[in-house]
Order: C-alpha cells, then sequence, then structure tokens
C-alpha cells in the first residue's frame, strides 16, 4: 500500500499539472484517505468510498488527456470509468480483500458498494463544483473549492457510512 501512494504522489507531480479535469491535490488526498482508512482498520465500505473517489479521479484526468491528445472513440468515457474500476477491484478480489460473505452492506460486497457510492459522490460533487463556478463567472467561491467540495463530500460520506456501520 505504501509504494502505492507513492506512485501516486509522484504520479501527482509528474502528471498533474498537465491534467485539468480534477486538481492533482485532491486526487492525492484521495489516495491518501485509501492507505489512512486500511492503516486504521477503518470499515471496508469507507475505504471504498475513497477507492471510488480515486478511480473516478483516474478516470476523469485519463479522459481529459484524451480529449488534448484528440483522441476519440465511441463510448470513451465509459470504457475509462470501466477499465479503472477493473484495474482496483478485480486484484482486490484476487488477493481476497473483497468476496467475503460476511462482510456485506445491504447485500452488497462492503469495498464494492463504497466504491459505487465513492464514485458517484465524486463525480456529483465536481459537477456540482463545475456549476458553480459557471454561475460564479467562471471563478470559485472560495480559494480551493475545487479540491474542498470532492474531498468534503468523501469526508462526509464516510461520516454518514461511520454511523451506519457502527
Amino acid at each position: 500500500m505504501n509504494f502505492f501512494l507513492f506512485l501516486l504522489v509522484v504520479s501527482g507531480w509528474l502528471f498533474g499539472a498537465s491534467a485539468k479535469a480534477v486538481c492533482p491535490v485532491c486526487a492525492i488526498a484521495v489516495g491518501a484517505g485509501v492507505g489512512l482508512s486500511r492503516y486504521l482498520g477503518i470499515d471496508d465500505t469507507i475505504a471504498g468510498l475513497w477507492i471510488g473517489g480515486l478511480s473516478l479521479s483516474l478516470s476523469l484526468w485519463t479522459i481529459d488527456w484524451f480529449d488534448r491528445k484528440k483522441i476519440q472513440f465511441k463510448y470513451r468515457a465509459f470504457i475509462t470509468t470501466l477499465a479503472y474500476d477493473v484495474l482496483i477491484v478485480v486484484p482486490l478480489y484476487w488477493i481476497g480483500i473483497m468476496g467475503h460473505p460476511q462482510n456485506t452492506l445491504w447485500g452488497v460486497d462492503k469495498i464494492l458498494l463504497g466504491v459505487l457510492v465513492g464514485s458517484a459522490v465524486f463525480l456529483a460533487s465536481v459537477s456540482w463544483y463545475e456549476d458553480l463556478k459557471k454561475k460564479n463567472g467562471g471563478h470559485a467561491y472560495f480559494p480551493f473549492q475545487k479540491v474542498a467540495m470532492p474531498v468534503g463530500s468523501l469526508v462526509l460520506f464516510s461520516f454518514l457510512f461511520y454511523l451506519l456501520t457502527k
């Protein structure tokens, strides 16, 4: 996990300035949240929220890169997002972190549920930020709003899932 976080930080430094879909600080914060939650033994649903946020952040970066390189293909956003989710979820299943019948919430694997909800929450907060920015003449309402909204949304849902699982 430490090696994964190291690679995430380095990739943010190397590629962050060129990708504008979601800022690199936000992606690094999401990655740090994944590592911290697993290290602290926090419920898998909450870890899944952060994994989903990270996956969607990486998908948005890649889609933005495709746009800048003028790479177009059918269902590009769907395929890109699905590819990142598969690259993250399948190894978790193979190494035994996912798939335990007793590790479910509402009949769904806790990590998978967290990934799905985390991706949806992250996407909704990024979209909400863009709408607010548009209404404010193309400017954020406060410094680091682009970071605060997605990460804050994941923190809020982490707290909600904490209350649900305790």
